[in-house]
């Protein structure tokens, strides 16, 4: 008999890590978790950890004869800045990898009658603004306005929100008998701050960028302007997020990709906060224009009222939570014991 679990992809990143950690805590899933790279030691035999590539469509087909899976966490993926280095790998990875996984949960959903969640993380990078004076005037943007990604990274996400709309609503329309259709789930993440992980290439990432490099009494030069406002999220809120859309009634889902956010803040009003926590800390601003053009494209808050009112989304962790009560205390702790 196949054991049911819960897949997650790209294991051993940020949102991979909280997540299996949290699942771990509530002890009530079997987890399978798939990536490039081990676990970290204090997760390691937690789960059935499987090094793998998620384009490797011979493994999947392997572990679905060993295993039911009820739920995909789909966190895997190629982040902004190095998909701007390496396009084509990143339409691989982040697409076609998406696919091969939507094809699998769509066909374990037509054998055992019942539907696959597919819970896929996309990002603020799906938007597109056209010039500073838009993104000032439109101030929260809603699901459906700026689909316009200027990055490759942003073209991955928005298209994997249409593919798993296609495969939760449209799949295999013209057959003769309409099949049972798996259940896709996304959420629209801003730039995510973890306190306990590094981060890993995203372009949002001047901000924890910024934080451990004070921590750890390292200069730090911020590739953005100091005027740039992005919407930001702690970790914790980030896998809060993930389980309450995993954990709503289908039927009281009215969209198939929600917005979430808690604060937005400029670079500045960051370093003045790292700067209060460490007042010894070296920030300058040296924007790197590539990579500003993309920012500013970004929205600088996001709407996240359709959340709100179909599953109760609610951040617990407002600005000043967020540093006073998770980052700064975490980060001292982090470095102080290494």
């Amino acid at each position: 008999m196949r054991k049911r679990v819960v897949l997650i992809t790209g294991a051993a990143g940020e949102i991979g890590q909280a997540l299996i950690r949290n699942y771990l805590e509530e002890g009530q899933a079997e987890l399978l978790t798939l990536d490039l790279q081990p676990l970290p030691s204090d997760l390691k035999g937690l789960s059935t950890h499987i090094v793998g590539d998620v384009l490797d469509e011979k493994l999947f087909a392997r572990l679905v004869t060993e295993f039911e899976i009820d739920i995909i966490f789909h966190m895997a993926a190629l982040l902004s800045t190095r998909s701007e280095f390496a396009p084509d790998l990143a339409h691989q990875v982040n697409v076609n990898g998406t696919l091969t996984l939507l094809q699998l949960a769509a066909d374990q959903t037509q054998r055992r009658g019942n539907p696959v969640k597919f819970i896929f993380p996309s990002s603020v990078a799906a938007y597109g603004m056209p010039d500073l004076e838009t993104k000032a005037r439109d101030g929260l943007v809603r699901e459906w306005d700026w689909n316009y990604p200027t990055t490759m990274y942003g073209c991955n996400k928005l298209y994997c929100e249409i593919l798993g709309s296609y495969y939760g609503h449209h799949y295999l329309q013209l057959a003769r008998s309409r099949p049972t259709m798996l259940d896709f789930r996304s959420l629209r993440f801003p730039g995510l701050i973890s306190a306990f992980t590094m981060p890993s290439g995203g372009t949002t990432d001047y901000g924890p960028e910024m934080l451990h490099a004070a921590a750890q009494g390292e200069p730090y030069a911020c590739f953005v302007r100091e005027d740039t406002v992005l919407p930001f999220m702690v970790m914790p809120d980030a896998i809060t997020s993930l389980l309450q859309l995993a954990g709503a009634p289908q039927d009281e889902l009215r969209r198939t990709v929600y917005n979430v956010t808690s604060f937005s803040l400029s670079a500045a009003d960051f370093r003045d906060r790292v700067l209060k926590a460490f007042p010894q800390a070296q920030v300058t601003f040296e924007p790197d224009q590539r990579r500003q053009r993309i920012v500013d494209s970004w929205p600088a808050g996001m709407n996240d009222r359709a959340a709100r009112k179909d599953w109760a989304w609610q951040p617990a962790f407002d600005i000043d939570r967020a540093f006073d009560d998770y980052l700064i205390p975490n980060i001292i702790r982090r470095y102080s014991s290494a």
